[in-house]
């Protein structure tokens, strides 16, 4: 195995050396699975193995449940289709679990917890594994409000992304060098992140937001949030994006589209979006940061 991209790829000195950080976090690592999501993050990490270990080494493990939007789910297909990797879908029942449904601040833990055992249990052995990975980035580390991180560090998977040092800027630079049609896609985390803490999630309220969400995408949207407030929806896109919601050609659509989803009211928050902005706040952050 190499330990450097090659030539091929349009890189830097500095993130040629990181991709080559992470080939060396793979070493010996094969057969790997990768916990896939079609996300910028996981779909380079992908890539990479595929890249420096072979593709008959490597498998996409996609988690499935009422938290994965059907439209995230085919975009992530198309993605593994385009690195060349082969896909395993696992059925995750997260929402089963009390302490999920619950919806504290620790829900990712046992989001990621359910999903790192069912790999363990389905995939681990009928594919001969030697380890698992996911696409936590170096950013995501300094970040208070990602508990999913324990859940990794628990079942020993492996973050090479992060061990490396690759930021979110590297990692799309370096998704934009190979080309992956994820290279600039918006964060889209999980479904449950639109209910506010300590407000149950259930499935019947993540299939308003998926089909809420999935009316505003065909109305050109690309980078939103429809956070679940009971009879309220409330929509975060960019600040820049405000205005364009709210303006005469689109508001009639947005407002259409949203109640057609089960929403009595809709509304637009005008401080723009913003990840994390439930957890942050009870975990120490400001709920300001953005992707």
């Amino acid at each position: 195995m190499t330990t450097t991209p090659p030539p091929t790829l349009n890189l830097t000195d500095a993130d040629a050396e990181a991709a080559g950080r992470v080939a060396a976090q793979l070493r010996g690592a094969s057969p790997l699975g990768v916990a896939f999501s079609g996300g910028v993050d996981s779909s380079l990490l992908l890539a990479l193995a595929v890249r420096f270990l072979g593709a008959d080494e490597v498998v996409a493990v996609l988690g499935v449940s009422p938290s994965l939007a059907a439209d995230e789910r085919v975009a992530a297909h198309d993605v593994a289709a385009f690195i060349g990797a082969r896909v395993v879908e696992v059925r995750t029942r997260e929402s089963e679990l009390p302490a999920y449904r619950a919806n504290g601040p620790d829900r990712c833990y046992h989001c990621k917890d359910e999903l790192f055992t069912r790999i363990s249990d389905e995939v681990v052995t009928a594919h001969g594994l030697a380890a698992i990975a996911y696409g936590e980035n170096a950013d995501d580390v300094r970040r208070p409000d990602r508990p999913g991180s324990r859940a990794a560090e628990e079942h020993r998977v492996l973050r090479p992304l992060a061990a490396a040092g690759l930021d979110k800027a590297a990692v799309r630079r370096i998704a934009r060098a190979m080309g992956l049609p994820s290279a600039d896609k918006p964060a889209a985390p999980c479904l449950a992140s639109r209910v506010p803490h300590f407000e149950e999630v259930s499935p019947e309220k993540l299939a308003q937001v998926e089909q809420a969400e999935k009316a505003l995408r065909e109305l050109g949207f690309s980078d939103f949030r429809v956070r679940h407030h009971g009879d309220v929806a409330r929509i975060e896109v960019p600040v820049a994006e405000i205005a364009r919601v709210v303006s005469d050609t689109a508001r009639e659509g947005v407002l259409a589209a949203v109640k057609a989803a089960g929403f009595r009211m809709v509304a637009v928050d005008l401080a723009g979006i913003r990840s994390g902005a439930f957890t942050l706040p009870l975990v120490g952050g400001a709920g300001g940061c953005r992707d």
